[in-house]
């Protein structure tokens, strides 16, 4: 079957860090959005939602990689997640494409998790998007077992990274230190965190599909060491020359807020991420790929600031 690798939700931080890496292998590309196009690469326009368009959205692929974000409402995520991810398994079991998914770690739980947590931790999650994420990887994980399809499912920490707009260390961190104010945060400024750059989730994606010895498993996904938010703030300082101190946000007034402000009340169920130590292991890949080297964040932090600000 000839070699082709398709990213959906090319337009993305996440997606266009699995374009750039697979470009400089030179395999051929083609890169899935909902309606932009992509200089310089194949680009074909499809809704996930609709079983047709997928279909053909992944038509001919070798290797499918889901890096598609939806807008962060629980309500969104429990209509079109299920759909979404039933889409592709028909999909790439028809075309006969690897799928691998880029997944998130909301479905550990009941919090406080372990330190470090890793793939086999308990899954009783406690919010509303934690169930639906464990729904998801679940029926995903279904289909390896049964067969319908081949794949992985990569589990990345918070990332961070080049135009990631989405991330918390630019949400309330970075864009508010480039218009000069100081970064805020919605849990205590004292517990550690690991983050991953999408970059390095990128490359580890592609060393897992072009590997299938790690295919019908979940994997942890390179994280650097875990640092507080008053740590990331110390590094951004560096790069940019300011002096920051973090803003904390009592409780109280994040309960406030977010009566009034939607991103905050749905945020505010996946506070216990930050409530607690928060160290995710990736030891497992750590195993399979001992060569592979996580980028400091100081090097990742860098990246970010000179994308926002080109």
């Amino acid at each position: 079957m000839p070699t082709l690798h398709t990213v959906l939700g090319a337009t993305g931080a996440s997606g266009q860090a699995v374009l750039d890496e697979l470009a400089k292998t030179q395999v051929p590309i083609r890169a899935v959005t909902r309606s932009s196009e992509l200089p310089g690469f194949d680009t074909v326009n499809g809704d996930l939602l609709n079983p047709e368009a997928t279909r053909e959205a992944v038509s001919g692929s070798s290797h499918v990689y889901m890096c598609v974000g939806l807008p962060y409402r629980s309500d969104v995520w429990m209509h079109d997640w299920p759909l979404i991810m039933d889409n592709l398994i028909n999909a790439c079991a028809h075309t006969g494409a690897s799928l691998h998914f880029l997944d998130n770690i909301y479905m550990y739980g009941p919090p406080p998790l372990p330190v470090p947590f890793d793939e086999n931790t308990r899954q009783e999650p406690t919010s509303k998007k934690g169930v639906i994420r464990k729904a998801v990887a679940d029926r995903l994980l279904e289909a390896f077992a049964q067969k319908e399809v081949e794949g992985t499912i990569a589990r990345s920490a918070d990332f961070y990274g080049p135009g990631s707009t989405n991330s918390m260390l630019y949400a309330v961190f970075l864009e508010r230190m480039l218009q000069g104010k100081a970064p805020q945060f919605l849990g205590p400024p004292n517990q550690p965190h690991t983050y991953g750059y999408t970059v390095d989730n990128a490359r580890a994606m592609i060393e897992l599909a072009e590997h299938s010895d790690t295919y019908g498993e979940v994997w942890h996904l390179p994280v650097g060491d875990p640092i507080t938010p008053q740590q990331a703030a110390d590094l951004f300082n560096q790069l940019l020359d300011t002096n920051y101190e973090v803003q904390h946000l009592p409780i109280w007034m994040q309960k406030v807020l977010g009566l009034f402000i939607r991103p905050i009340r749905e945020v505010g169920e996946m506070l216990y991420q930050f409530e607690h130590p928060y160290h995710m292991s990736w030891k497992k890949f750590q195993t399979r790929f001992p060569e592979y080297k996580p980028t400091p964040y100081k090097q990742g932090f860098k990246v970010m600031i000179d994308s926002f600000q080109s």
